[in-house]
């Protein structure tokens, strides 16, 4: 046999996805190359192959190297939540901060089809789409106000600047039922607990998809996703959970609240550091640290952050330190902050309990009262649908409604998430929220909070000053 290297590609042009998966599986029994055991297996060998050893003895890691790329158009952003609820996939979806949305770009949720909300439904939704397409262009002259020209910038490109600048504020008046497209890479294993979840959904829209994209995925997996079936303690557990939760008052409408910190944190990461360059065990490392002055720590912290350039993820030893948040955001942010999959993420569902956001940008274009309007008139369309159902109801929700979020994060995780939503470039509500939870977490890790870079000058308050009128206007 010959043992020189070689680094090449299995195409997917050439084989599907369940061939290179089983590919891969039977290296662990075969001496042979690679490309050798590819060729003498076939779509039907293969999918052989998959049912006896990833359904049947249920090694499932292999199911791994079966990756799809799927393309989903025309669903709700509300069904996105779910199709996106997935930790190990990839996501691109349609931005309401760069495209303009078309007037009869919603969905009707199945379930209203044959409502006695039916009508209610279609005739508010046009409206709300008709109040859209008026608060965007009475946005315009303001985002050209709000818009300094470039020295040689040419008329249009400074009007598509200015533009953006309204459609960033614009899309608070988008509701969950907006239709968006979305491409989605994924692994067999995880795309077969996906459409688990979705089949299990309580909402009609999305367990239609979950079957459609089991049927598709089966083209390219006959094996892999075929046994993709609903949930089964799933309906149950909610229903007894939602009962329990019902009995809870909620007093607490503080926007940004630190629950729990690791209180030893940055000890822990200074300790794993040299626990990994070391040979003593992780107590022990513990301990010296401790031992060591704030000066002494900081300078460690400053070596490690040292050569850390812009685009460069800092070491892994900052997983150790753990953070827990409860947090209210306005549900464009919640679009935003849920594809920062690496924290653990429990959303609220979605609903007018914590009232919805104003832009200052809606009062500086004289815009207050025809949003406010909008606003009310969705949160009373919510109020009679969901005394029917309310989850469905809350397709009608624009994203300017605030929505309750509980996570958990280790600092490298929100190293990351605050470094990139602190960028001026990114929306003003996010911002807001990543700041407020920089400054939760100062106080706690005043070492290695120093060291995210976040623009000094600014804070959540100075942010809520610039950007809204009110967060959390409450429905009449």
């Amino acid at each position: 046999m010959d043992f020189k290297r070689r680094i090449y590609r299995l195409s997917s042009r050439n084989l599907s996805a369940e061939t290179i998966a089983v590919t891969f599986a039977k290296t662990s029994r075969s001496p042979e190359p690679f490309d050798q055991i590819a060729a003498e297996l076939s779509e039907e060998t293969s999918s052989e192959f998959s049912e006896k050893w990833i359904v049947g003895y249920g090694h499932s890691s292999v199911a791994e190297h079966a990756v799809l790329h799927l393309a989903l158009e025309n669903v709700s952003r509300l069904a996105i939540e779910t199709i996106e609820n997935n930790r190990l996939a990839s996501y691109t979806e349609k931005s309401t901060r760069y495209q303009q949305w078309d007037s009869t770009a919603f969905v009707t949720p199945p379930e209203i089809h044959h409502s006695p909300f039916a009508r209610d439904y279609e005739e508010k939704m046009s409206k709300l789409f008709k109040t859209y397409e008026e608060i965007l262009g009475g946005l315009l002259p303001w985002g050209q106000s709000q818009t300094p020209r470039k020295e040689n910038e040419n008329e249009k490109v400074w009007l598509n600047r200015s533009r953006l600048k309204a459609v960033d504020v614009a899309r608070f008046v988008l509701p969950a039922a907006s239709m968006a497209n979305v491409g989605l890479t994924i692994n067999a294993r995880a795309l077969e607990y996906a459409i688990k979840k979705m089949l299990s959904s309580e909402l009609m829209e999305v367990r239609l998809i979950g079957g459609e994209l089991k049927q598709v995925a089966t083209q390219e997996l006959p094996t892999l996703v075929k046994y993709a079936e609903p949930i089964a303690y799933l309906p149950a557990l909610t229903d007894y959970a939602r009962n329990l939760a019902a009995k809870i008052e909620n007093q607490s409408h503080q926007a940004f609240q630190l629950t729990s910190i690791d209180p030893d944190g940055e000890d822990k990461i200074l300790a794993a550091m040299l626990y990994r360059f070391g040979n003593a065990g992780f107590d022990e490392c513990l301990n010296y640290i401790k031992g060591l002055a704030l000066e002494e720590k900081a300078e460690m912290v400053d070596k490690l952050f040292e050569n850390v350039g812009k685009f460069d993820i800092p070491l892994r030893e900052l997983e150790y330190a753990n953070v827990s948040f409860d947090l209210i955001m306005d549900q464009g942010a919640w679009f935003e902050f849920k594809r920062h999959r690496m924290m653990s993420q429990t959303v609220q569902s979605f609903g007018i309990e914590h009232g919805y956001a104003i832009p200052l940008a809606i009062s500086e274009a004289g815009l207050t009262e025809k949003y406010c309007e909008s606003m009310d008139e969705m949160a009373k369309l919510y109020q009679k649908i969901a005394a029917w159902n309310p989850q469905v109801a809350a397709y009608v929700l624009p994203n300017a409604f605030n929505r309750r979020v509980y996570c958990q994060a280790n600092l490298r995780s929100l190293f990351h998430f605050i470094k990139l939503r602190t960028a001026p470039n990114a929306h003003f509500s996010i911002r807001h929220l990543a700041y407020g939870m920089l400054e939760l977490i100062k106080p706690h890790y005043p070492l290695f909070a120093e060291k995210i870079m976040a623009k000094d000058g600014i804070s959540s308050q100075s942010l809520k000053e610039e950007f809204f009128s009110n967060l959390a206007e409450m429905t009449k």
